[in-house]
């Protein structure tokens, strides 16, 4: 039904970053905010995105925040970067959703809840640094991916998980060998983040632990924060509470602090 072929061929069919952004996100990384929120008013539909993201209210904002170096600077250099990063999945998110019931603005709401308490995590775990910060942005590629590759094959799949009830990701790690993480780290990849976002997407599928002590609990924090995101109320009913598979015995460790800094009730 998939192959390692047709995976790879939506790859190739995903479009690079825009000149302006990967020239925003640049500025961001030699640390000036402000040239950064200047160099985004450059693109009209970066600014409207970031002007409508940042004003959910999730992010607490209480008066409505237009000005973008307003908004850079109140997000920080961390920030900015994770939602530019969020920018690049709204470049391939689908005008209309087929196999999951949601709508871009749900998809929006799922991107900021995982921001919002990925950043309180790292707050948690003192890590201060750019690229983690933005490795929970990418994630929610691999939804992505996922609709684009099965909802024209929307009935064999349904069939197929009605025989065994199987999550999405398992379907097609055994059709292609190739996972959702797998193809959402090449995708990081292809837009040029570094290694070190790749390793914690792959360790955060919960079956791929790393070796490395930090990018072993990050993955543990994201493998958690994933499940908790997409088990949301604002995700019943869309299908995404059986995206994956959960993996309990990966994040035991973690989950007390996790309940803690999220604020889950036990």
């Amino acid at each position: 039904m998939v192959t390692a072929k047709e995976l790879s061929k939506y790859i190739e069919t995903i479009p690079p970053a825009p000149k302006v952004l990967q020239e925003t996100i640049e500025l961001l990384n030699s640390g000036d905010l402000v040239k950064a929120s200047i160099k985004a008013l450059e693109d009209k539909a970066l600014t409207h995105y970031l002007r409508t993201l940042v004003n959910r209210p999730i992010y607490g904002f209480t008066n409505e925040v237009k000005d973008l170096k307003q908004i850079f600077g109140i997000l920080g250099l961390s920030n900015a970067k994770q939602i530019l990063c969020n920018y690049f999945l709204h470049l391939i998110v689908p005008k209309k959703w087929e196999l999951f019931s949601i709508n871009n603005t749900v998809f929006e709401d799922l991107q900021a809840l995982l921001n919002v308490n990925w950043n309180l995590i790292l707050s948690y775990e003192n890590i201060d640094d750019k690229d983690i910060s933005s490795s929970i942005a990418i994630l929610p590629a691999s939804i992505i991916v996922c609709e684009a590759i099965f909802a024209s094959k929307k009935d064999d799949v349904e069939l197929l998980r009605s025989v065994k009830n199987i999550d999405f990701n398992t379907i097609l790690k055994r059709l292609s060998d190739m996972d959702l993480f797998d193809v959402a780290t090449q995708i990081s990849k292809k837009w040029e983040m570094p290694d070190n976002i790749g390793e914690i997407l792959q360790c955060a599928s919960g079956i791929k632990p790393s070796q490395d002590p930090q990018t072993l609990k990050l993955g543990k924090y994201m493998h958690l924060l994933f499940f908790y995101a997409l088990s949301s109320p604002n995700c019943a009913g869309t299908g995404l509470n059986t995206f994956l598979e959960f993996q309990p015995e990966f994040i035991v460790d973690i989950y007390d602090n996790f309940s803690s800094v999220i604020g889950v009730e036990q």
